[in-house]
């Protein structure tokens, strides 16, 4: 898959292909399904299929201050696009003078002169251009004019509750995880949700305990789970290592600092240092604090040997 960074990366002798819009942060189901249409599309034209996509996320542009939380990283959401074949992964750098673009102006720019785009396919609840003001409809008479077939895709709907279903989105797969429920996160992406990180020092309290952990230090913005007790895969390099893992303050301590600490099963090693990640499959319970220190030892031994059932599973 090639990637690119801003228009200036894309070849000068590009030629048609099929282009898909959005931030796709999480790449969960609905995403999928537009992804995997364009792939499709792509191939029956006998065209290259690209992704686009916007680094940073427009809202903290348009809105400084107020970035959502971040369930994907843009290596990580590359590399999940590249699974599914996409030809090539562009990334526009969402600035000012973009947030200002008219929607006419994006389509032909970024559409129609850099990425000649012979199909264009978006989610139907697509908007683009300054203000927003650009919708599928509007993205519709646009194509007439420029010469590209537009596909506006349903969104996808959990059909375990006929009628009262919620709408899978980035959206509500972050009122998932902020409420630490990682089962229904998991349900929507079609996969457990990723949050990663380097391994930093902590305050060893764990090695003392007799639980080593690995201290994920996660970039800013990062989707954590909400403070508790989760069963987890570590994943380092090809390794997928079973894990129980605490996100909080540590009451029982009296901490202050949030931390996201991972108890690695059946490892004695160091990962300081090392790039990681934590794939979030069940909330144990939530974050309690302890009248002793023998009495969280126990309950930590407990929550093991939990981990360990749910994964072998």
């Amino acid at each position: 898959m090639l990637r690119w960074r801003g228009l200036d990366d894309v070849p000068t002798g590009w030629g048609r292909s099929v282009v898909t819009v959005g931030v796709f942060d999480g790449v969960h189901r609905g995403h999928q399904k537009l992804i995997g249409r364009a792939v499709a599309v792509a191939a029956a034209r006998g065209l290259p299929s690209v992704l686009v996509t916007f680094d940073p996320h427009p809202t903290e542009v348009v809105r400084p201050g107020h970035h959502p939380a971040q369930l994907t990283t843009l290596a990580r959401r590359a590399e999940l696009v590249g699974e599914m074949g996409i030809s090539a992964f562009c990334v526009l750098p969402f600035t000012t003078e973009m947030a200002r673009m008219p929607a006419n102006e994006f389509a032909h720019e970024v559409l129609v002169e850099r990425l000649h785009a012979a199909a264009v396919l978006v989610g139907d609840n697509f908007t683009f251009g300054h203000g927003a003001k650009g919708d599928v409809p509007l993205l519709r008479q646009l194509g007439r004019r420029f010469g590209f077939a537009v596909e506006g895709l349903e969104l996808i709907t959990d059909s375990t509750d006929p009628g009262n279903g919620v709408t899978y989105s980035s959206t509500y797969i972050r009122a998932c995880i902020d409420g630490g429920d990682v089962t229904l996160a998991a349900q929507a992406l079609g996969r457990p949700h990723r949050l990663e990180g380097v391994v930093v020092r902590g305050d060893r309290r764990g090695h003392e305990l007799g639980f080593p952990t690995a201290n994920l230090a996660p970039p800013p913005f990062s989707a954590v789970p909400a403070d508790g007790v989760y069963a987890c895969w570590f994943v380092h390099g090809k390794r997928q290592l079973p894990a129980a893992v605490s996100v909080g303050t540590n009451p029982t301590f009296s901490g202050r600092q949030r931390t996201v600490e991972a108890y690695v099963l059946d490892v004695d090693e160091d990962f300081y240092g090392h790039q990681v990640a934590l794939d979030f499959v069940a909330r144990l319970r939530g974050m309690e604090r302890f009248d002793s220190v023998d009495a969280l030892v126990e309950q930590m031994g407990r929550d093991v040997d939990r981990t360990r059932e749910l994964l072998a599973d």
